[in-house]
């Protein structure tokens, strides 16, 4: 469930000082949770999307037993999914009516301050109200919610969903620092990708505040989307690492769509490398400068300036981060955009 419930269409890459990219380090380290292991996830949930489509209500790791689960409405759907590999879960409420409920949210509901997605470990849309929202407000959204036959959870949580540019290190542009996502490469010309909402604020992009330019915007999507893309000026040492802050790096082979319940990490340049979990997807985040659809909800912390870093599990590439409403202890809320459709929007690919 991205744009619908099938729809699936940082680093801080180390832009800093002498060090013009991800790759200007010792080799890079796996990412703990492995590299192999992620892979054979996407690929399988993949597998899954492209043979039951529509059929299925969306597909969740199984904490207990690290498994696919895909959840059907009928025994035909569910035969599809153990033959792919998968293990079938028959619950209540179809992909269409999962669609239904985000149709009314956003035609009865579309509060700033508010985000909502698919959960299916639960087969509901996830809805969480921040801090922001009034009473007033707070009660429409339940009124809404309670219309929808349980199709529809809501949450308030602390703090409020922001973009998270700030000032300080990483890449500087306007006046404001962002991190860089995903090295990235088209016809021998190399790129990196970041957050729409960042390439929005300037052009030229350098490593150091008010040092000399690295790069030069190319493309820029938000709000709707949230990414953009930054054409280096010089290709010294831009390779297709992630920087994990420890001396070591993660490599970049491949990229794929987050899956509920899986393991992931993120890199920005203001809390370095946090882990967390995927709990949403197709998620709907309703900025006050504009809402952006088909992202991604995980627990991971993050904070100001850690806006277009990189979300990724072992060698896959996720996400491109975008913002959250904050993070308590270890409890985060940090969104992404997927990044295989910034991917696909500029014809680009990691490497």
């Amino acid at each position: 469930m991205r744009r619908t419930t099938r729809a699936r269409i940082a680093t801080s890459v180390l832009l800093v000082a002498a060090s013009l990219g991800l790759g200007a380090a010792p080799a890079g380290a796996a990412d703990e949770s492995g590299a192999a292991a992620p892979a054979r996830l996407h690929a399988l949930d993949a597998a899954v999307e492209r043979e039951l489509g529509d059929e299925s209500a969306g597909t969740y790791v199984d904490a207990a037993t690290g498994e696919l689960v895909v959840t059907v409405t009928t025994e035909a759907a569910a035969a599809k999914a153990r033959a792919a590999g998968a293990v079938p879960r028959r619950v209540q409420r179809s992909a269409a009516q999962l669609d239904a409920a985000v149709a009314a949210l956003e035609a009865r509901a579309k509060i700033t301050g508010t985000s909502w997605g698919l959960d299916p470990r639960t087969n509901q849309i996830a809805v969480e109200a921040d801090s922001s929202v009034s009473a007033r407000d707070m009660a429409r959204l339940r009124k809404v919610a309670a219309s929808l036959d349980g199709a529809v959870r809501v949450t308030r949580v602390p703090g409020e969903f922001r973009r998270e540019v700030a000032g300080g290190d990483a890449i500087y542009g306007g006046g404001s620092r962002c991190s860089a996502a995903f090295n990235v490469t088209k016809n021998g010309t190399r790129y990196f990708l970041t957050a729409g909402h960042c390439t929005n604020i300037s052009v030229s992009w350098s490593a150091t505040s008010g040092g000399a330019q690295i790069g030069v915007r190319e493309g820029s999507s938000f709000p709707t989307n949230d990414y953009g893309i930054v054409r280096y000026t010089t290709t010294t040492n831009t390779g297709g690492r992630v920087n994990l802050y420890n001396g070591s790096y993660q490599d970049i082979a491949s990229a794929a769509d987050a899956v509920v319940g899986q393991s992931l990490r993120k890199s920005g340049s203001t809390t370095k490398v946090t882990s967390g979990t995927v709990t949403a997807v197709n998620v709907t985040v309703n900025y006050s400068s504009g809402p952006v659809y088909g992202m991604v909800r995980t627990t991971a912390c993050s904070a100001g300036g850690d806006s277009g870093g990189a979300h990724f599990a072992g060698s896959v590439a996720l996400g491109i981060h975008s913002g959250s409403s904050g993070c308590t202890g270890t409890n985060g809320s940090a969104i992404h955009q997927p990044v295989r459709e910034a991917l696909a929007a500029y014809g680009v690919a990691v490497y």
